[in-house]
């Protein structure tokens, strides 16, 4: 028996060659950049403290699943569009882009984790942020879902309406980060705390590209695209090529944050000792 397994195009607009193959090639470059950076994490964990091992342990987890993911996202990709006359036409075959939010179903709540360990917080503290951080982005993957599997025109009000629910949970994490980031950097080495800082931005800029891709795949233009529609299919093209770039950023691009904050705050006992050892003449 076949399994049914959502999917956010039940039909495929037409696309030119240089559409079809950005979005082909995004997907492949982000499934070489997370493979990539999934092997440097793991390799790396030893040449950091053993408290901040698990830190670089689950960024390469976040990474080996959204390799995995894309992996999956781009043959499916490739099944759902055949060249004819010179242009790519949809076989029939539904582009099955519900591994996109299985994936952040798994990495978005172990983004916040991984952050967490490598900051070394207080245990309540630690264990209050990571219950409210975790709850929110369940409730933000949960109420966005809804919203990206319309595929009519006619449903646009409802898509604005569910990106809008979605945006609360949304724009909470990122307020919560932002505000304990901050407290975070006086209790910090002062080696991690430019790190932390700038961890602080690409948070804020990389996050800041999933609610933009999320609009540019809702326009009326998109919508009808994704209902078949003999329209141009930009929207759609933005909003993989937006989303493969934000998650490129947001998780392997912030596992190797991760891995430099947990390097600069692991030398900061040696450095220490270094200044106060005697020199031998």
């Amino acid at each position: 028996m076949d399994l049914w397994i959502p999917s956010l195009f039940g039909a495929m607009p037409d696309l030119s060659v240089f559409q079809y193959s950005i979005v082909d090639n995004i997907f492949s470059m982000t499934v070489a950049t997370m493979g990539a950076a999934a092997l440097f994490l793991f390799l790396s964990r030893s040449s950091v403290d053993e408290e901040y091992r698990p830190a670089l342990l689950i960024s390469g987890i976040v990474v080996s699943i959204a390799c995995y993911h894309y992996f999956m996202i781009r043959h499916s990709w490739q099944d759902s569009y055949a060249f004819s006359g010179g242009a790519y036409k949809g076989t029939g075959t539904a582009f099955n882009d519900f591994y996109r939010y299985a994936d952040w179903i798994l990495t978005v709540p172990l983004l916040m984790v991984e952050l967490i360990a490598v900051l070394r917080l207080q245990k309540d503290r630690a264990t209050s942020l990571l219950t409210r951080l975790v709850i929110a982005a369940a409730l933000m993957i949960a109420l966005g879902y809804p919203g990206e599997v319309i595929s009519t025109p006619d449903g646009w009000l409802t898509r604005v309406i569910w990106g809008v629910l979605s945006s609360i949970p949304f724009f909470y994490i990122l307020y919560v980060l932002w505000v304990e980031l901050t407290k975070s950097l006086d209790s910090q080495p002062v080696a991690a705390r430019r790190l932390i800082e700038i961890a602080r931005l690409v948070l804020l800029v990389t996050w800041a590209v999933y609610p933009i891709a999320y609009a540019m795949g809702g326009t009326p233009q998109a919508l009808t695209a994704k209902a078949g529609g003999l329209v141009d299919g930009t929207g759609m093209v933005g909003l993989q090529v937006g989303y493969a770039i934000a998650d490129m950023t947001a998780k392997a691009g912030f596992g190797i944050l991760i891995y430099f904050i947990a390097r600069a705050k692991s030398t900061r006992t040696s450095h220490s000792a270094d200044r106060l050892s005697p020199v031998s003449v």
